[in-house]
């Protein structure tokens, strides 16, 4: 632990944090408390995995701030438990729209505009692709890969890493950890198209379900997540940050990491309880398209 070497100012410190990341899961509860009170019960579930991927990463951070030695554990915890956020926030834009059936008919005529990030935003010229069953399938399967895969790649690491032979701080290609990154990397870009490309999709219907807001909470968990971590690792294994013993170079990144993260996941935890705190009976999405008055029983 690192608490015996702390000065009053660092304890103080450690106090704080871990008083935000207890108040991010006291407002979680309370939370779910409400989710269950008042959504219907075919949402509650995917509600509740996406409203937890803040305060998961917190308790994470929090845990690895204290015990330093687990970093690795609570950093693939955080990172796996958001994979299966990722796929859980894709169902619940269409959970949103009414489900699969009444999706599939609102937009039976349209196209998916793939020309989005972070594949392909650059090739505007690519066609849409006609929603079908099919297509939302793979959509689902690109999402459903990393949730199934992230956990095995964690397992693999761990393994490795308690043979000796993974470290993130050897990025030689001799070494496991650089081409563990590079396909947890490809997956994860792989992951987060379908999302996109759905989100350009039905942002537009689900506008009075505060569908921005909650997209844009989701890109700054990802962002914060992944891209900072990742940013901080980097410096961190080329010494950009300095050692201050007792830490090393690599667990005072870790440390710093950590200490944003409670910080960042504490403001989105409260931000979120708003967004998401709307009663769902006032922002109904509109009914089916006119001309359907046979399939009204098949309506929400």
């Amino acid at each position: 632990s690192l608490s015996a070497g702390l000065d009053l100012a660092g304890r103080f410190l450690f106090a704080i944090l871990t008083l935000m990341t207890l108040i991010a899961n006291l407002v979680f509860i309370e939370e779910v408390f409400y989710i269950y009170r008042k959504i219907p019960s075919s949402k509650r579930s995917i509600l509740i995995w996406v409203n937890a991927a803040a305060p998961v990463i917190a308790t994470t951070s929090c845990i690895g701030m204290w015990i330093p030695r687990s970093t690795m554990f609570t950093d693939f915890t955080g990172a796996v438990f958001f994979a299966i956020v990722i796929h859980k926030f894709l169902l619940l834009m269409i959970k949103e729209c009414g489900g699969q059936k009444l999706f599939l008919r609102r937009f039976e005529n349209g196209h998916f505009k793939i020309s989005t990030g972070p594949c392909c935003c650059c090739c505007l010229c690519l066609p849409g692709v006609r929603i079908t069953r099919r297509t939302l399938f793979w959509m689902k399967l690109g999402t459903f890969q990393f949730a199934f895969f992230r956990p095995v790649f964690m397992f693999l690491s761990i393994v490795l890493w308690t043979n000796g032979n993974y470290s993130l701080s050897n990025l030689s290609p001799e070494g496991a950890a650089i081409w563990i990154s590079c396909f947890v990397a490809v997956l994860t870009i792989i992951a987060l198209w379908p999302v996109g490309i759905m989100f350009q999709q039905v942002r537009i219907l689900l506008n009075c379900k505060n569908i921005v807001p909650k997209f844009a909470l989701y890109q700054f968990i990802l962002i914060l997540n992944h891209l900072q971590t990742a940013i901080i690792s980097i410096l961190a294994t080329r010494r950009i940050i300095s050692c201050a013993p007792p830490l090393s170079s690599s667990a005072r990144g870790a440390y710093i990491t950590h200490q944003l993260l409670i910080m960042e996941m504490f403001l989105i935890t409260l931000i979120s309880r708003v967004v998401y705190r709307r009663r769902y009976s006032e922002l109904e999405p509109p009914e089916c398209v006119t001309g359907e008055d046979g399939d009204n029983k098949q309506d929400p």
